[in-house]
């Protein structure tokens, strides 16, 4: 217990992660109901820590996941070459009436008082799927990989997915890598794939084989079904409710080495309180807390756990990746999109507190 991350120094691939790749349609400031054109990015919360610790960070990546030989396929599968991640993919035909399908994610941004809104169409995911025995966990991890991801998004989509990411962890750790999961836990998906009793068993599962995970007190308690201390807190940028959780977090799952999350006090759907908090091997970190103008906030969440990642496979101080993984969030929600558009070295400069000046 308290034992520091022991990060493989190299490897084929720095970092590869386990997911479902999806298409958002995002059609702007104009809710959908209104809309007469949108954006497509491609996204999936697994991938999207992939492409950006390739694309900002210079990281090699790759993704394990399903492929729909379909044009929608095409889009996402050269989408993925550009961010500089290598698929690694289950592939699937199309039949032309019942799928199987490339998940669609639909999110416009909301604007001012007016919240973003999200839905899904993952009907016949092709994703979902994937299953123990489809991945040979034996020849990837065996060319050298330093650390493997999976999420809660992946884990909820079907009776089988939870299954291949314990699968995949067991293979990963066996192998030497560094084991991360991010919780993110979404109601809605959980919704149809057995409910929240079915969610914290499956989740309790894959975290007894993770060395770090993300998540905030809420994923902490609906996702692992962790008590939550009675914490009064004034702002949510307050992080005394997640360190108040961190004891019984590790108790339940000794081999968790770290666990992190950002801290977010939505003022507008533009403007937001940004910090982030971290527990490393024993010891507790806090970022500063900015006024954030939010552009489009969706993969910010995903833009911090980046970021950490890197500061953490880079070598780096457990203060200074936390301060990396709140810099590359924090510019993430500037663009639009699910993935980065930094570079590192704009990461680094905001993470020393660079300014917004402009740049000549």
């Amino acid at each position: 217990m308290n034992a520091p991350l022991a990060i493989p120094p190299a490897g084929t691939f720095d970092f590869v992660s386990l997911g479902a790749l999806v298409h958002r349609l995002d059609p702007g400031l104009v809710p959908f109901r209104k809309a007469t054109q949108c954006h497509i990015h491609v996204s999936g919360g697994e991938f999207n820590c992939a492409a950006n610790l390739a694309d900002a960070f210079r990281m090699k990546t790759a993704i394990v996941s399903a492929m729909v030989d379909s044009p929608i396929g095409g889009l996402i599968e050269e989408r993925v070459r550009a961010m500089g991640v290598t698929g690694l993919y289950k592939r699937f035909v199309h039949d032309g009436v019942t799928g199987p399908n490339m998940a669609a994610v639909y999110s416009d941004r909301g604007f001012g008082v007016r919240p973003p809104v999200v839905f899904y169409n993952r009907a016949n995911e092709a994703a979902a799927r994937l299953a123990p025995g489809d991945v040979d966990w034996k020849a990837l991890f065996s060319a050298g990989v330093r650390w493997f991801h999976s999420g809660g998004i992946f884990a909820a989509l079907s009776r089988s997915t939870g299954e291949l990411i314990i699968e995949g962890m067991q293979a990963a750790r066996a192998a030497g890598a560094v084991t991360s999961f991010d919780l993110n836990f979404r109601e809605k998906l959980w919704k149809a794939s057995g409910g929240a009793d079915r969610a914290t068993e499956v989740l309790r599962r894959i975290v007894s084989h993770a060395d770090v995970i993300v998540g905030n007190e809420e994923d902490l308690q609906r996702g692992l079904g962790i008590a939550g201390p009675e914490v009064a807190s004034v702002s949510k940028l307050d992080p005394g409710a997640f360190f108040g959780m961190i004891d019984a977090v590790t108790a339940s799952f000794p081999g968790v080495k770290a666990v992190a999350t950002t801290l977010r006090e939505v003022r507008s759907t533009n403007r937001h309180g940004w910090s982030a908090v971290a527990w490393v091997s024993g010891k507790t970190y806090t970022a500063p807390a900015i006024e954030l103008d939010v552009l489009d906030r969706v993969g910010g969440g995903d833009g911090f756990a980046s970021g950490l990642f890197y500061g953490l496979l880079a070598g780096e101080p457990p203060e200074q990746a936390l301060r990396l993984g709140w810099a590359h969030g924090a510019l993430l929600t500037t663009y639009p999109g699910d993935t980065t558009m930094a570079t590192l070295e704009e990461v680094r400069a905001f993470a020393r507190g660079g300014s917004a000046r402009i740049q000549r």
